[in-house]
């Protein structure tokens, strides 16, 4: 508790510096909007929405999700590399509020809702998942990286014969059901603590996730997991709109301008390099035995 503690505190401190910065430049403080602790900049009312709340900017993720959602609850989030991205989204379009829904990832990730008007959950762009919903361009890149028990000897030679923990319903799962192909049963769990908490008390070997998400564990839990390397896959995070959005283009304009204006690149300096103290690009990378 004392690590995740300081890992959202240290979050909240930067992000805070940032704020103020952001506030000199005629960022939040001409519009007199605050979204919880996130600095916001560009121009206020330049995109227009017909967002499904009046007023407000509808966000569905799947909470807890350190680093991009700093909050276990909706209520309780006011900062995060995602939260303050939909915030920024919600100020670029005149929205004074972004409510947050919490929802189970494959319920997110399902195109059987519409209610929302984007989803922000670390969701990765596939084929499949664009056959049921509209996605943004990617505005960051994601690989799977692989959590073991501190002390354990798990590598690229023998992580097929151990069993691995997934989360249910993401492109982790089918990675390792479909490339790497383990010889023993593969267990998905419904939320990540429980699949670490498994991992931590030996039911699972290894778990194979978003290295993102992943990169939080190892300061959470105290130096009792850490993290051994990464697989490439190519593909990246993507906003979730319902299939048919009408804001489909207006949404994709603005996530434009906050990749082509470095605010993205911020947000991921504060809330996931600083709070996690570790630099995804030094991970080491794995190879699948088909040479990829």
């Amino acid at each position: 508790m004392r690590a995740a503690a300081a890992i959202v505190s240290l979050a909240v401190s930067v992000a805070l510096i940032v704020a103020t910065a952001a506030c000199d430049q005629g960022g939040s403080e001409s519009s007199g909007v605050q979204y919880g602790d996130c600095p916001v900049s560009g121009n206020y009312g330049e995109f227009h929405l017909s967002p499904e709340t009046a007023g407000a900017l509808t966000v569905r993720t799947t909470l807890p999700a350190p680093g991009w959602w700093n909050g276990d609850t909706p209520e309780s989030v006011k900062s995060g590399y995602e939260y303050c991205m939909a915030a920024n989204i919600a100020y670029r379009s005149g929205l004074d509020r972004v409510k947050v829904e919490n929802a189970p990832f494959p319920e997110v990730v399902s195109g059987r809702t519409k209610d929302f008007d984007l989803a922000l959950a670390q969701i990765t762009i596939t084929p499949e998942r664009s056959k049921v919903a509209e996605f943004s361009p990617p505005y960051l890149s994601s690989t799977l990286g692989v959590l073991i028990r501190d002390g354990e000897k798990i590598n690229e030679d023998n992580i097929r014969d151990v069993r691995i923990g997934v989360a249910e319903g993401t492109s982790g799962e089918e990675f390792v059901e479909n490339r790497l192909k383990p010889t023993k049963p593969v267990t998905a769990f419904p939320n990540d603590p429980a699949m670490v908490t498994a991992l931590e008390e030996g039911r699972i070997d290894a778990v194979v996730h978003d290295t993102t998400i992943l990169l939080a564990y190892p300061q959470k839990q105290e130096g009792r997991v850490r993290l051994v390397g990464q697989y490439r896959t190519g593909q990246g995070y993507g906003a979730l709109y319902p299939k048919g959005s009408p804001d489909k283009d207006e949404l994709d304009r603005i996530i434009r301008q906050l990749i082509d204006d470095g605010t993205l690149a911020k947000l991921s300096a504060v809330y996931l390099g600083a709070a996690f103290g570790q630099d995804p690009a030094k991970i080491p990378y794995l190879r699948v035995d088909d040479g990829s």
